[in-house]
């Protein structure tokens, strides 16, 4: 499975593709940071955003799209920003079909430490362990983005066949019903 991370943000969006199954080595593809001016009007940084991520798209055709779920900080503007940038992520995923996964930073970070705890020099040096990297991904955003990606091969797989599992029962037990009537 292809996936694309994205860590959504409006100055620096990191993205990082990874390629792996659960269980097996994990190989890095693509990793970079989509930068945007911050004294441009936010619609031009949001398009700025939307063609990094078309072109990481077009580039390294992931599978699937893992954003990272954006929650309340304390800093309402960022959080704003932050929001669109994921929204534009998850656009151009639906744009193609792919699937999206949203996780939250404690799930990823769950998911490449153990620990939903881990602090972003963990995680960054975990990413690059289980990646086989020579040099940590830098900035913290691209690290960020690689270990939503791994995160989603190892857990949105299984996510995604408990969802499509649920959906065929639903389907099952509404015909039931609606061969009742």
């Amino acid at each position: 499975m292809r996936v694309l991370g994205v860590d959504p943000g409006l100055t620096r969006c990191g993205v990082g593709v990874v390629e792996g199954t659960p269980g097996a080595p994990l190989t890095l593809v693509h990793v970079g940071v989509i930068r945007s001016d911050a004294d441009l009007p936010q619609a031009e940084r949001l398009l700025k955003v939307e063609q990094g991520i078309e072109q990481v798209l077009n580039e390294f055709a992931p599978e699937a799209v893992a954003v990272e779920r954006v929650f309340a900080q304390h800093n309402v503007s960022t959080v704003i920003g932050t929001a669109q940038a994921a929204g534009v992520a998850m656009v151009c995923a639906a744009r193609r079909g792919l699937p999206v996964g949203l996780h939250t930073p404690s799930e990823a970070k769950a998911a490449i430490t153990g620990s939903g705890r881990a602090d972003k020099a963990q995680v960054t040096l975990m990413v690059t362990r289980l990646l086989r990297l020579a040099t940590a991904p830098k900035p913290a955003d691209a690290a960020d983005a690689l270990a939503l990606a791994i995160c989603h091969v190892w857990r949105g797989g299984a996510q995604a066949r408990l969802a499509a599992a649920h959906r065929a029962a639903q389907a099952r037990a509404g015909q039931t019903r609606g061969g009742r009537r």
